[in-house]
């Protein structure tokens, strides 16, 4: 086999972007055999696209038990996706899962366990790991070039979403369907971004605070800031949003040897000649502080995005290759959006590990009250420049 055989679970807008991108072959040792999506409508609009090139399915067990595929590359709502993952690898099939993993980590717990019980490949599509930017803050953290951590402050307002963007499915942008606003759908990217930069550790205890509809017609949060503190001291404060425009994607991180500052596509370091803690300590001359030297951090290779991780997904399959986002690390990033959000309902401060029956609870007193909205529409919309 040279190739991994795909069925795309989902035929909505990721599932028609990730469907095109591999009809076209731009993973060339990947290919979509088939296309599965229990709305007939939305399987039409494939049919017309595709023709007799690949099959459809209105049914996921039916495409499980089919023989056209190796791998299921889900793409569905949120909720969905465990159920959905746990039983593709009963069917011994491979699971790529777009983000997130689920909605609640109780859920993705499941999920997780599953997948180890089996030997096929589990990957997430947090496409942002292939980002060049990323991999070297991370490399360089590890690294220790920034000594002991000591604040992270990111504000990700660029993620403007209109009126048309919410109204454009009956599911979006609500509990029942969605599970959550900007945390659940535009923001895993820099959740999982956040532990992962920081070497895979989740904070100790967060508070937040999130604005449910601030402005749109939404039942979801659409604004949100969270403070967060580590085991060592170390702090965070993470913003976001999806109505301001233009937006920032500004990322700073200081530690007892310089700071790190990530905005538009660069690494600026400005990276002390001897820690802060030992100047402090021998520094008698008052008013000072540590020699330091601006440096631009050189970025090699572009973000090959989907496409990377699906690339990289299908040579796990294929070669065995290790995973750039192994799917069980998708509870990480959900965990500390559960957190958020149930600080947030709560107004006081959540602790890690989060409390997996009163987020469950707190979410479903929400869904119950939750209402589709009636004057949706279920248009397909082009994705394109919007992760």
């Amino acid at each position: 086999m040279d190739q991994v055989r795909f069925g795309i679970i989902g035929y909505g807008n990721m599932g028609r972007a990730h469907t095109e991108k591999l009809f076209k072959g731009l993973a060339p040792n990947a290919a979509v055999t088939a296309v599965c999506d229990n709305d007939p409508i939305k399987l039409s609009r494939a049919k017309e696209v595709y023709g007799d090139k690949i099959k459809y399915f209105e049914r996921h067990a039916e495409l499980y038990q089919s023989n056209e595929i190796d791998a299921v590359l889900i793409a569905t709502s949120h909720y969905s996706h465990p159920n959905l993952a746990v039983e593709a690898f009963a069917h011994n099939l491979h699971v790529l899962c777009e983000k997130p993993a689920g909605v609640y980590t109780k859920q993705v717990r499941e999920m997780n366990a599953a997948a180890l019980t089996t030997d096929r490949v589990f990957g997430i599509m947090y496409n942002q790991r292939t980002n060049p930017v990323y991999q070297k803050v991370r490399e360089l953290i590890k690294d220790g070039e920034l000594g002991d951590i000591r604040r992270l402050n990111w504000i990700v307002t660029a993620w403007y979403r209109s009126q048309s963007y919410y109204d454009s499915g009956t599911w979006r942008a609500t509990w029942a369907g969605e599970g959550g606003g900007v945390l659940l759908n535009q923001c895993p990217h820099q959740l999982d971004l956040w532990q992962w930069i920081m070497g895979d550790v989740l904070p100790v205890r967060v508070k937040a605070f999130c604005t449910y509809g601030k402005m749109h017609d939404i039942e979801v949060e659409d604004d949100v800031t969270a403070y967060a503190e580590y085991a060592n001291g170390a702090t965070a404060v993470f913003i976001t949003s999806t109505y301001e425009s233009p937006g920032t994607n500004r990322l700073e991180i200081s530690g007892d040897m310089g700071k790190l500052l990530v905005e538009d596509g660069k690494i600026t370091f400005w990276r002390n000649t001897m820690s802060e803690r030992r100047f402090n300590a021998e520094f008698k001359g008052g008013f000072g502080h540590p020699e330091c030297w601006k440096c631009e951090i050189p970025v090699q290779g572009t973000a090959t995005e989907h496409i990377g991780i699906i690339e990289n997904f299908s040579n796990a399959v294929l070669k065995g290759t290790p995973l750039l986002a192994p799917g069980i690390e998708g509870i990480r990033g959900l965990e500390i959006s559960n957190a958020i959000h149930l600080s947030s309902w709560l107004d006081d401060w959540v602790t890690f590990p989060v409390d997996e029956e009163l987020f469950c609870e707190k979410l479903q007193e929400k869904a119950k009250k939750s209402a589709p909205k009636k004057s949706a529409s279920s248009a397909i919309l082009d994705v394109r420049g919007t992760y």
